[in-house]
């Protein structure tokens, strides 16, 4: 541990999810270790790049995707640990210590994730290719190689970037793309911000999610999670234990400032499945049609009925229906939506319990807890705490 404060400088964009995942990992290093270290975060970090070498602090932990800071940390004197991709090409990484996210095991848990759904066609939607998104074009090939060395095919498209003035017309294009695609298919988005885009584009065309095109994003990001009536599924990269590591390379390399360049590739901690991709093959329209009304109005507490005036068939047909395609009734098939989104919300968020059981559709809080008591034999409360005493387990 250091006898003095050392001043540190990290040089990130908090707005983005990646981003704001590895600083949370680098301030439990400093919890966890007690360093004494005086750390600088700017909202606008940009605006001191130009003279950052006249800073007269002594480390620097960077985004090194950003080529910005790449070009304006060259040649700095002061301890510098960049985190960013992981290339195929070795000369593309940078001569400072490195701690790389998996792009090529980030893109295979999504990729062997939609095989095990029952998904035989494949297609990627990625970026354009350009200086600042070579991360992007890591994903995109490493989504080729998996699908080439399955012999399969990987359909492809990178779309433009997106801006209030092209948004509907990168959209439309979009919508032409995925209505080209034979289905079902599954699609591996480059970042949960584009998985969104397929989601929205998919209601615009009728293209049923997950049961003619099923997703999974890459960030796990509450933001585009939330901002869709599909739940996203999504892999969700080693951040946290990514701005650690960098926080243990920086604190050795401003202890001993000979030591020699490191590199530490961490690899994603998996995929959150959520209903995105929560595909099981159904062969009947109408159980299809209402499947997907189910998955986005259950948990705003419709009735057997509305499904009903939603598919335009009698009630005993679509039961009879439901019954031969999925062993249960239509009523059942409710129940089930509400009570996955209460256990994903127990297990992945910090909402009052009570809020939960209103999100989720149940008329109370003692409603909620007769279905888990039904269901599992404890209570929400007890089933959040052994979910998450599992996850740190």
């Amino acid at each position: 541990m250091f006898s003095a404060a050392h001043s540190i400088s990290l040089l990130f964009n908090a707005n983005k999810v990646f981003d704001r995942q590895v600083i949370e990992g680098i301030g439990h290093y400093l919890q966890s270790t007690q360093v004494d270290w005086d750390v600088y975060l700017e909202e606008d970090f940009q605006c001191r790049l130009e003279h950052i070498h006249e800073w007269g602090g002594n480390g620097i932990i960077a985004d090194f995707d950003d080529p910005q800071i790449r070009d304006a940390l060259k040649d700095i004197k002061i301890p510098v640990v960049g985190v960013g991709s992981s290339y195929s090409d070795e000369s593309l990484y940078p001569d400072v210590p490195y701690v790389a996210t998996d792009n090529t095991a980030i893109v295979r848990s999504a990729y062997e994730h939609l095989k095990q759904k029952g998904m035989e066609r494949f297609a990627f939607y990625g970026l354009p290719v350009d200086e600042g998104h070579l991360w992007a074009y890591e994903r995109e090939q490493a989504m080729l190689e998996l699908c080439k060395a399955d012999s399969r095919e990987c359909a492809l498209y990178r779309g433009q970037p997106t801006s209030a003035e092209t948004w509907q017309y990168n959209m439309n294009r979009l919508a032409d793309w995925l209505d080209s695609l034979p289905t079902p298919i599954g699609i591996v988005a480059v970042t949960d911000a584009r998985a969104r885009h397929l989601l929205q584009a998919c209601a615009n065309i009728n293209r049923l999610v997950p049961d003619h095109i099923c997703v999974v994003g890459i960030d796990d990001d509450d933001i585009a999670r939330n901002l869709s009536r599909i739940s996203l599924s999504s892999v969700t990269q080693g951040c946290f234990d990514m701005g650690f590591q960098a926080a243990k390379l920086l604190h050795k390399r401003m202890d001993n400032p000979n030591l020699k360049d490191k590199r530490v590739t961490i690899p994603p901690v998996g995929v959150v499945e959520r209903q995105s991709s929560d595909f099981k093959s159904i062969q009947d329209p109408y159980v299809m049609q209402a499947m997907h009304y189910i998955r986005q109005h259950a948990c705003r507490g419709i009735k057997v009925g509305q499904v009903l005036d939603h598919i335009g068939i009698s009630r005993s047909n679509l039961e009879n229906r439901f019954m031969e395609e999925r062993g249960h009734s239509v009523h059942a098939a409710i129940h089930q939506e509400k009570l996955n989104r209460a256990c994903e919300l127990l297990s992945n968020s910090n909402k009052p319990v009570k809020e939960i059981a209103l999100v989720c559709g149940y008329r109370s809080l003692q409603y909620l807890y007769a279905v888990f008591n039904q269901h599992f034999g404890i209570t929400p409360s007890e089933y959040r705490n052994r979910n998450r005493a599992k996850a740190s387990a």
